[in-house]
């Protein structure tokens, strides 16, 4: 058994006129963020992840933002996706781990939802699925309500690890 380690990040400014999806689930805002697909970014950061892990390449390799296939993308739909190509590669998500740093809406009441949702995404427990919401306290746009940004870090496990190379532009190899 191989076990390996991955980080992702992501940011996004937020926009009037948008939906605000964090882990696959629309939070009540005034705005959403802006980005190619919905902007979603605890799914780009747990996408980002999980490929490192696997060594599978980036979020842009595989749904690259100059392809309008992709333009305004369910990131959820992006996640399985990918969750299914590492799967069938015999990976296994061990556990995930998730900060978004937002200065408002207040995160907390929708994060059982979130960890339930990407739980399902991912094919295991909720248990094995964490996220914290954390404030920017002072720093910029971040701290003034613009945007928001999330970092994830994976543990995966597989049999048998494949030999690590990127996929070609969004697809899987």
């Amino acid at each position: 058994m191989a076990l390996r380690v991955g980080v992702g990040f992501d940011s996004h400014r937020l926009a009037p006129g948008r939906p605000l999806l964090l882990g696959g689930v629309r939070i009540p805002h005034d705005r959403g963020l802006v980005g190619h697909s919905d902007g979603d970014v605890v799914i780009h950061a747990v996408i980002d992840a999980l490929l490192g892990a696997a060594g599978r390449g980036n979020i842009g390799e595989w749904f690259p933002d100059t392809d309008e296939a992709f333009a305004g993308a369910d990131s959820a739909a992006l996640l399985a996706r990918v969750w299914e190509d590492l799967a069938q590669r015999g990976w296994r998500l061990v556990n995930l781990d998730c900060v978004v740093v937002a200065q408002r809406p207040r995160l907390t009441p929708h994060l059982r939802a979130i960890q339930k949702r990407l739980a399902g995404l991912l094919g295991c427990p909720r248990g094995n699925v964490s996220v914290k919401p954390k404030t920017a306290d002072a720093l910029g746009l971040l701290e003034r309500g613009e945007g928001m940004a999330a970092f994830a870090v994976v543990l995966v496990e597989v049999t048998e690890p494949a030999e690590a190379g990127p996929p070609p532009a969004g697809a899987p190899d």
